[in-house]
């Protein structure tokens, strides 16, 4: 059973190294026949998976959206049904893993294939980058990892920092095993490397912001201190084309006025045309028909919107946008009751797992500000995996410690102070010892 749910996390990222429809075909097989073999469900994991509500109302929005589109034109409808059959069978991927039916362990194994598999994908984009020339920024060399056309870079980038906190929260807990620490902060290396080299403007915010927050949260002067470091090594640490890619957003002329590139020159323009769109099409131009329908309003035409949040709500209306809405607010509260279960369950262990899931999924949201992966099935499929896996996980998590409470376990003991806050350790005992001296001279 491990094994038949295994296989599509590692198939469905590699798509573009395989013959087509290959990994989309054997990965169904396998989940269907994972379903039809597995056993039921103890009770308490039968109830209905927190995302479904919204994803029906997405999936209803894009329905309604799709038979908008082909209302007065039929010409591309076997097309358009493929990619929405897509749309509608990735989403599908948390009910299946949500429902696997594995145990914690199983199911925690299965997580930590996910970040893998992530980084596997990030090592094949960091040795693509190392063959490029990284003296000098070029448009024709980016790297993209498994996701094939150069054309995948901002959106391989957003994939390598939705994964990222899920490597980096690791490192930051002292209670976490040394290796263990040290497998994930190579990780992390890895996926930052990756960022770097797809050239994603908006990935490196992605993942510049959720690192400075978990240190934060961690300790706050060494996020200072990281900064402080940041600032003062880029220019001479990071490779002279991500330096010169950075600095190609915004330009001084002569006369000291301050001009952006074409590409985000561009992306205004294209969301300035989406309004107009779509004032002129209220209830939206139809599922996948904003391409088409660009042109009309901007000089961009067959473009795509740049936006997951403005290609929803232009394509399938208010509606689309509501039901898109909700479908992050719930990933935000699943990410917030999966870090509350934990705290309730064994306060003083860390939850490690349920806070990178955390920034996994802001990172997705923000990857959807300024591009829309939230509708590529490549880059989206594992992380609608790692939602069911991770609702799934909290669950029997839940269960198991209100089983080891009803039986009279012993509770675990709380993390001392000196791990929790190293630096507050060190410092204490010596301002106690200033404070005495002080009284002796008194």
């Amino acid at each position: 059973m491990r094994l038949l749910y295994a296989i599509p996390i590692i198939l469905l990222p590699n798509t573009a190294h395989l013959p087509p429809d290959v990994s989309v075909g054997t990965s169904v097989a396998l989940l269907v026949l994972a379903m039809l073999m597995g056993g039921r469900e103890p009770e308490y994991l039968k109830r209905p998976g927190y995302l479904i509500p919204p994803l029906l109302a997405l999936f209803l929005a894009m329905l309604i959206g799709f038979i908008a589109a082909h209302w007065h034109d039929l010409a591309d409808a076997e097309k358009d049904l493929r990619e929405a059959k897509v749309a509608v069978l990735y989403p599908l991927l948390y009910i299946a893993y949500r429902k696997c039916g594995l145990d914690m362990k199983q199911t925690r194994q299965l997580i930590l294939l996910v970040l893998l598999v992530a980084v596997g994908a990030g090592l094949e984009a960091v040795l693509q980058g190392l063959s490029f020339n990284l003296g000098e920024f070029s448009e024709t060399q980016r790297a993209t990892g498994p996701f094939g056309q150069i054309k995948m870079a901002n959106r391989a980038g957003v994939f390598f920092a939705m994964f990222l906190p899920m490597l980096f929260a690791p490192t930051l807990q002292y209670r976490q095993r040394r290796w263990v620490r040290w497998a994930a902060f190579a990780g992390s290396v890895i996926l930052a490397m990756a960022i770097l080299l797809t050239y994603s403007r908006q990935s490196y915010l992605i993942g510049l912001f959720s690192i400075m927050i978990l240190l934060v949260s961690r300790s706050i002067p060494a996020a200072m201190l990281a900064a402080l470091l940041l600032v003062a090594t880029s220019a001479t640490l990071l490779p002279g084309s991500v330096v010169d890619r950075v600095q190609q957003t915004q330009q001084v002329s002569g006369t000291g006025s301050v001009t952006f590139d074409v590409s985000t020159t561009s992306r205004f323009s294209i969301w300035n045309g989406t309004i107009d769109m779509l004032r002129d099409h209220p209830a939206g131009v139809g599922l996948g028909r904003f391409s088409e329908h660009i042109g009309d309003y901007t000089t961009y035409a067959g473009k795509d919107a740049h936006n997951g949040f403005l290609l929803t709500l232009a394509e399938c209306g208010p509606l689309g946008l509501l039901a898109l809405l909700w479908v992050f607010w719930r990933l935000w509260r699943l990410a917030a009751s999966l870090r509350r279960s934990a705290a309730a369950v064994a306060p003083s262990q860390a939850r490690t797992l349920e806070l990178g899931f955390t920034f996994a999924v802001l990172s997705m949201a923000l990857g959807n500000m300024y591009g829309s992966p939230f509708f590529d099935s490549v880059v989206m499929a594992n992380f609608w995996i790692l939602c069911g896996l991770m609702e799934r996980y909290g669950i029997l998590k839940a269960y198991a410690g209100r089983e080891a409470a009803a039986s009279g376990a012993p509770i675990p003991a709380p993390i001392p102070a000196g791990q929790r806050f190293p630096l507050a350790a060190r410092a204490l005992p010596r301002l106690a010892g200033v404070a005495r001296s002080r009284r002796l001279l008194r």
